[in-house]
Formats: C-alpha cells, structure tokens, sequence
C-alpha cells in the first residue's frame, strides 16, 4: 500500500492554491478531531494534585488543541488524507 502526504499526487483540472487550501482544511479538520478525540479521553483535565482551577481548565484546551495539531505534522491518523482526496474528487467535478 502506497501512502502519500496531504497535498501531494496529480489533478491537472485543480490549481495548485486550491490544492494547498483543500490540503490545509483537511489538516485543520483533522486536528479538530484529533483534539475533541483526546478531550473525551481524559487528556487536558484539571487534576487535583495542580491545585485545578478555571485556568488550568481553559489553558488544558489549549494543550489539547497545541498536541492534537503536533501530532497532524506527524502524519496524524489518516483523516486528512482522506478528506483531501474526497475534496479533490468535489472540486474536479466527481
């Protein structure tokens, strides 16, 4: 199986700022997931033993979403790849 980064293969009928525009919201929409994914899983909470508090509440969303985001550049879970092709596939007309 032969896997290619976001963003990347062939369609002539597309323009190259379209395809980077489609390559980011696929990204964009991955780490959305990625981060709401990790959210119900427990990652960002406040615990006790910080001493908890909004702050820490509002500030562990963000850690959420900043992880969520790294792990995107890392090649994230594979969404965005699909996203992108079926977004291409809209925009050339499929």
């Amino acid at each position: 199986m032969t896997v290619q980064a976001v963003g990347t293969g062939t369609a002539p009928s597309v323009d190259r700022g379209t395809r980077d525009a489609l390559a980011k919201a696929s990204r964009d929409l991955e780490a959305v997931f990625l981060a709401e994914m990790l959210s119900l899983a427990g990652l960002g909470k406040s615990s006790e033993r910080m001493g908890g508090g909004i702050g820490e509440e509002q500030f562990g969303s963000l850690l959420v979403q900043a992880q969520a985001r790294e792990i995107v550049n890392a090649g994230g879970i594979g969404l965005a790849d699909v996203l992108f092709r079926q977004l291409l596939e809209r925009e050339n007309g499929g």
